[in-house]
């Protein structure tokens, strides 16, 4: 079996597409052989993983973007030529023309460009939308969670039979967090204090600014003792965002290779997003040991699965309760830590790898 994986969105600015396809490519070229995953445009071997560029050269970059223009713009076959030999495309949302003779499968990531449109940049809408009839065109799809996957069935009329959940994976780095990494880290961000974290970015589905709102809410001896650290790229932020995410310990964007250890270093983790498709931060966390307050919708109680805190993310009140109440115990941290871990080690790539690869044969055959 030959499976050509749709890896442009390594090739630009991204973050839980991108996350997702590096690893779970570099982790399915491990379990079948490099000659049997392929990918459109050709990658050889990946470069280290950054979410702010390309993964690649400037010049394998500039082809594949050059080769995906072509194929969605003009008549010319691009796509064709690419999938020569394959038995399955795995197409993503950029993807507008795919091969004709190849089966067609896709991953549905999250749904909420359908479900929070305002929430999202016109031109990510636009992406998804045009996407629409490739998922529903495509032979067999996988959905990272059944919270997607029942989204998908609902918004778009998807065939339940026709989609697989395979949990996404984490990188096993999370897992094993050495101290030494930790303290390097807290000293290079000065990070004295211990502290609140929050991942993701200033975007409105991440509802930041109720985090920043639930933090500021504690008892001063709390606010005292904890910092809230938010190590989030801007995104989209109107200037009062800005001003306010500056106004806790703001981070910024930060490395990949600084993310586990950051993370471990943490007392505990917020992640009070409106809705997430899987939840890559919530889930690495987990696995790393670190408590976690994140909310009841979405995938996000599916992915907890009884070992974080569940709270309404519009409720200002619960989600400062919940923090409050996990800074004020560390009996419940610890307890929460060790449900946390056990949970992770449930989505792991290697895992993910293997079902995907069973997921291929069953279309292909």
């Amino acid at each position: 079996m030959r499976v050509v994986v749709d890896a442009v969105p390594l090739l630009i600015r991204s973050a839980g597409v991108k996350n997702y396809l590096y690893y779970w490519i570099g982790h399915l070229r491990r379990l079948a052989g490099a000659g049997s995953i392929r990918t459109f445009p050709p990658l050889g071997d990946l470069g280290a993983l950054t979410h702010e560029a390309s993964v690649a050269g400037p010049v394998r970059t500039f082809c594949g973007l050059g080769a995906l223009a072509l194929s969605n713009y003009t008549p010319l076959p691009v796509l064709d030529w690419a999938a020569r030999g394959a038995d399955i495309f795995h197409a993503t949302n950029l993807v507008r023309h795919p091969p004709r003779r190849p089966r067609l499968t896709s991953t549905i990531h999250d749904m909420t460009s359908w479900l929070m449109p305002e929430m999202h940049s016109a031109a990510t809408r636009r992406a998804d939308r045009a996407s629409a009839e490739l998922l529903r065109r495509a032979h067999r799809l996988i959905a990272v969670s059944e919270c997607t996957r029942r989204d998908a069935v609902r918004v778009l009329g998807i065939d339940a039979e026709r989609i697989t959940v395979i949990h996404s994976g984490i990188p096993g780095k999370f897992f094993d967090v050495k101290p030494a990494a930790i303290a390097e880290v807290r000293a290079r961000y000065k990070l004295e204090r211990p502290f609140v974290l929050a991942l993701g970015a200033i975007e409105p589905r991440k509802n930041i600014p109720t985090l920043i709102d639930a933090f500021e809410s504690l008892p001063e001896s709390l606010r005292a003792e904890f910092d809230l650290a938010l190590a989030v790229p801007m995104g989209w932020a109107d200037e009062a965002t800005r001003a306010r995410v500056r106004s806790v310990r703001y981070l910024g964007y930060i490395p990949e290779a600084d993310l586990a250890p950051l993370t471990a270093a943490a007392t505990v983790f917020a992640y009070p997003s409106l809705y997430e498709g899987f939840g890559f931060p919530l889930a690495q966390a987990m696995a790393a040991g670190v408590p976690a307050v994140t909310s009841n919708v979405s995938s996000l109680p599916e992915i907890a699965a009884g070992a974080a805190l569940l709270v309404d993310p519009r409720s200002v009140s619960e989600l400062r309760g919940a923090i409050e109440k996990l800074l004020l115990s560390p009996g419940l941290r610890a307890e929460l830590a060790d449900k946390g871990r056990a949970r992770a080690c449930e989505f792991t790539w290697e895992a993910c790898a293997a079902k995907s690869l069973e997921f291929f044969e069953e279309a292909a055959s």
